[in-house]
């Protein structure tokens, strides 16, 4: 923390948006002394036999958007992004009943840190899940795999984490210019980047590519509930800010930095697709280890991904 801290501080200086935004986050998380928020639910302790998790979904945007079956509700998440989202959920808890399937890379990445126990985790960024154009995991590829997970585990709750409508956008247009290029030493994201003013964007442009991202994903979760059998949650990790005020330092907030726990960032939504004919879930001790990854290759997966 105390490295991470300090690269914060030197960016902080440099930018009165991220002075500002630290100090925010100082606030929500009182002085760096809790890990995650700790005001959100712990998904876990929910009663669902799949969990269908989109990656920066706010719960506004679901909401208006979503026409999938089911009874919507919300939550408040337990963290802004993936990562206090995975601490608040995952790390040091004996989840042997549980297979994660996953397209976002944060899992594998912080694996030692948060020492999940799950019965499997399924990694489709790897290899041929990985979509070379957009440079993400698409949502179609996400059905189609954890379709083959609940065949291959038909007694243990399912986790499937989408990454959309998480950036990058499943769009013909870029509203980043080509932002996917960490352009200084830092690496630093284009959501920073829009944040400092490196990046000049327009709210309404990155709302239509969120907006037509999510519509993108819809369809294929909607063919993911009809495939699978219990009840089923639809929810997300986390929202997103596009140049909403932030609180309690109004300062403009872009993205979903850690830390931060404003409505947009937190409220999250909870759609309960109930079935009558529940799964017997039971505990079991994980499969065969998994395959090693090369760091490198899971870092260069974040990074396209718009991680820092």
């Amino acid at each position: 923390m105390g490295a991470l801290s300090l690269s914060r501080l030197r960016r902080g200086l440099e930018s009165p948006n991220l002075f500002l935004r630290e100090a925010n986050r100082l606030y929500h998380r009182r002085g760096y002394t809790r890990p995650y928020n700790t005001a959100g639910v712990d998904v876990f302790a929910e009663d669902w036999d799949n969990l269908i998790v989109l990656d920066a979904c706010r719960y506004d945007m679901f909401a208006d958007q979503s026409s999938l079956p089911g009874r919507l509700e919300s939550r408040v998440s337990r963290g802004s992004n993936t990562v206090e989202f995975l601490a608040g959920n995952v790390a040091g808890r004996s989840l042997l009943d549980a297979v994660y399937v996953t397209a976002n890379p944060q899992l594998r990445y912080h694996r030692e840190a948060f020492e999940p126990e799950l019965h499997a985790t399924i990694d489709v960024w790897e290899a041929d899940g990985w979509d070379e154009r957009y440079h993400t995991v698409l949502p179609e590829t996400m059905t189609e795999r954890t379709k083959a997970a609940a065949e291959e585990f038909p007694d243990k709750r399912l986790v499937s984490h989408f990454i959309q409508p998480h950036y990058p956008f499943l769009t013909d247009e870029d509203v980043f210019e080509n932002g996917r290029a960490f352009r200084d030493r830092d690496k630093v994201s284009c959501w920073q980047q829009v944040m400092t003013g490196e990046l000049p964007v327009s709210p309404e442009a990155v709302w239509a590519a969120y907006r037509e991202t999510l519509d993108r994903t819809l369809p294929a979760v909607a063919e993911l509930l009809n495939a699978l059998d219990g009840k089923t949650v639809v929810t997300a990790d986390h929202g997103n800010m596009i140049g909403e005020r932030a609180r309690p330092v109004p300062v403009t907030e872009w993205g979903h930095p850690q830390g931060i726990y404003t409505e947009e960032l937190v409220r999250v939504p909870w759609l309960v697709d109930d079935d009558d004919d529940r799964r017997e879930i039971v505990a079991e001790e994980p499969v065969a280890p998994e395959s090693e990854v090369d760091e490198g290759a899971v870092a260069d997966r974040l990074e396209q991904l718009g991680y820092t």
